[in-house]
């Protein structure tokens, strides 16, 4: 099966949950807290001993999931920790041994299948547990200025057929898994350091049908990229300004993750939440450059997703649920930017997202005469293309008069446009 085959789901799905969830839900201060806090396994063995999610009901993220209308999620199996979600025969650090006592990526799995959302699974390449992966002289291990660690030594092939052999248990106890989900590579830990090629060929072994990202190393923007260099980009808290393309110019499918507040796991004191409008005009940007967009939350300690992720996923499903046609299925229109929003193209349907009012009739530069009707895509209700008296000098230019000074939707006003 070809990448574009099995991209078509992706391409068409454009939006999308990450969820991290882990033991640093406890010390609720970031999933990065074990490395930057430079704890001991001692020091954060704690956690594990106490982890037990009372309120974990994947039922319930999955229907958040589906109501925001987001069509897949990304699930953190084991973090750079090295703590496992999941009942790996390769470990006993894992949930089946703390409090929780059970499989949670099993009860994950489950939940958000039942809900018809594709399942994705992110694994970390990185393990802060494991005796034989690098520690001190680390770019990110806790202990990498520790001097007891300085002539400790370690067997990285070890590790390395220890990850492969993780993979390879979530590749095939879960049934069909749509997305995996690396992460990630650095210095000389990059591509055939992780046995790159054969742990593909493994994973596409099982899971044929399976899409990868690009962490595992490679170049996927060269002309012939490598195995391993993966099916989509990833770029991290931004949104690239035109897309992704690689050597020869052609798109790259690509899937920008981003947080709802400024960390990834659970961190108690971080409230400084993205709007809703910001949201929304972040998927439509994805959309209109040919990306897709991963939500993160950071579920909390007894395995609740905090009440303002809620809040906020919730509003955003209310605009989904009435203009998700302008995203499903979308992409790029060739068509400069408006300077009133952006546009997103399905067929002979152009979708206008109008963010902001301005002054006089709103211009659809260079449409006159190319459109066949406009409709108000929330409910379907008529917009009559009109000349105005004002526009003799733009020819060219078709508009679209509104009644009132403000937009029937402040967040992202859509105009379905069809095109002759």
């Amino acid at each position: 099966m070809d990448r574009s085959e099995r991209m078509k789901w992706f391409m068409d799905a454009r939006f999308g949950m990450f969820i991290h969830w882990g033991l640093y839900a406890i010390p609720a201060r970031g999933e990065w807290v074990k490395s930057q806090e430079k704890m001991t396994d001692e020091e954060y063995d704690k956690y594990f001993r106490e982890f037990n999610p009372v309120n974990y009901d994947p039922r319930l993220w999955a229907k958040v999931a589906k109501d925001a209308g987001m069509k897949y999620a990304v699930l953190t199996t084991k973090h750079h920790d090295g703590f496992c979600l999941f009942d790996s025969r390769y470990t006993d650090y894992k949930a089946t041994n703390t409090p929780a006592g059970r499989d949670l990526v099993r009860e994950y799995v489950d939940a958000f299948r039942a809900e018809g959302l594709a399942i994705g699974f992110y694994y970390s390449l990185l393990d802060w547990h494991h005796e034989d992966y690098p520690a001190y002289g680390d770019w990110n291990h806790p202990m990498r200025d520790n001097e007891k660690y300085k002539n400790k030594s370690h067997n990285f092939d070890r590790y390395v057929e220890y990850m492969h052999n993780q993979v390879e248990e979530l590749m095939t106890n879960y049934g069909k898994i749509d997305i995996i989900w690396f992460d990630f590579s650095y210095g000389s830990l990059t591509g055939e350091a992780w046995r790159a090629t054969e742990l593909v060929k493994m994973i596409k072994k099982y899971q044929p049908h399976i899409i990868i990202d690009n962490r595992l190393g490679g170049n996927i923007k060269a002309a012939e990229p490598e195995i391993y260099a993966g099916d989509f980009a990833n770029p991290e808290q931004i949104l690239p300004p035109e897309g992704i393309t690689n050597v020869k110019g052609e798109p790259i499918p690509w899937e920008a993750n981003i947080t709802l507040n400024n960390n990834w796991g659970y961190h108690a004191d971080d409230n400084d939440y993205k709007s809703v409008r910001q949201v929304v005009h972040a998927i439509v940007e994805c959309v209109s450059k040919g990306g897709n967009l991963l939500l993160n939350v950071g579920p909390n300690a007894k395995g609740e997703i905090p009440e303002p992720s809620l809040k906020i996923l919730a509003e955003v499903g209310k605009w989904m649920n009435a203009n998700g046609e302008s995203i499903y299925g979308c992409g790029k229109a060739d068509l400069p930017k408006p300077e009133w929003g952006r546009y997103t193209q399905k067929g002979n349907m152009l979708y206008a997202h109008i963010y902001e009012r301005g002054i006089g009739p709103i211009n659809l530069r260079g449409l006159n005469g190319k459109i066949a009707k406009a409709r108000l895509l929330a409910d379907g209700s008529e917009l009559k293309l009109e000349r105005p008296w004002n526009a003799q000098d733009y020819p060219d230019d078709a508009f679209i008069q509104f009644k009132s000074q403000k937009l029937p939707n402040e967040i992202d006003t859509v105009v379905a446009l069809e095109l002759l």
